[in-house]
């Protein structure tokens, strides 16, 4: 499941249309190979200027590129990359409920000048369904954040990712599309590079728990038959 998301992150950062990727592409050209022969000193000279001709001449611009600098950094949080329900606290795949995890991140930007930053940002979600679930729709939330660089968070935002699981599946994969997340710069000096895009589930304390210490199980939440404890990674 495929689905286009628009974000808000508070009135210090802004929503705009969504970004389209370039891709530039370089030319190059090698030498077709070396001159064979002697011959007289008007010859040589001859070759030698038609071939300063033809390296020296000039050559179409590569198209310039968007950026005025390194994007900002996009990653998951650690203690919020999975989501796992445990029922009566029990840390056992015969007790689990909803689950998901972040599988992957994608992202891409463009500014230059002293323009605001425009970041486009796709997740894919896996999710999952234990013995313990009730019924076959949840609705996941997540957040975004910006923040400076290893530093305080600038603004965050909350959106809620509605799963069906049809029938007979425990597993589904969805894919969220934030599209462009407008990042205000003070002036051209300040790059991408000065901000980070953190991404995770709305966990409880429990749950980050769990995750911070690498807690993982080892067979599919769904197959009761194998039952075991969490163990780490």
């Amino acid at each position: 499941m495929r689905r286009n998301t628009t974000l808000a992150l508070s009135a210090f950062l802004a929503l705009s249309v969504a970004a389209t990727a370039t891709v530039g592409h370089a030319q190059s050209r090698g030498r077709g190979g070396q001159e064979q022969g002697q011959g007289g000193d008007d010859e040589q000279a001859g070759k030698k200027k038609k071939r300063d001709e033809e390296w020296n001449q000039p050559k179409a611009p590569l198209p310039q590129l968007r950026n005025a600098g390194p994007c900002p950094y996009v990653k998951v949080l650690y203690d919020a990359s999975r989501f796992i329900e445990f029922k009566d606290g029990k840390e056992s795949p015969s007790a689990t409920g909803f689950t998901g995890e972040v599988q992957g991140i994608s992202s891409g930007c463009a500014y230059k000048s002293d323009d605001p930053i425009n970041l486009r940002v796709e997740i894919l979600f896996q999710l999952g369904r234990g013995p313990q679930a009730a019924g076959s729709e949840h609705t996941y939330r997540y957040w975004v954040a910006v923040t400076e660089r290893n530093q305080a968070v600038i603004a965050k935002e909350y959106f809620d990712l509605p799963i069906t699981f049809p029938a007979g599946q425990d597993r589904v994969f969805a894919t969220e599309t934030l599209n462009t997340i407008t990042i205000p710069r003070a002036d051209a000096k300040v790059s991408g590079g000065n901000f980070e895009v953190l991404v995770g589930f709305d966990v409880t304390p429990e749950m980050a728990a769990f995750n911070r210490e690498g807690k993982r199980f080892r067979v599919n939440a769904g197959q009761t038959a194998q039952a075991g404890t969490a163990t780490k990674q």
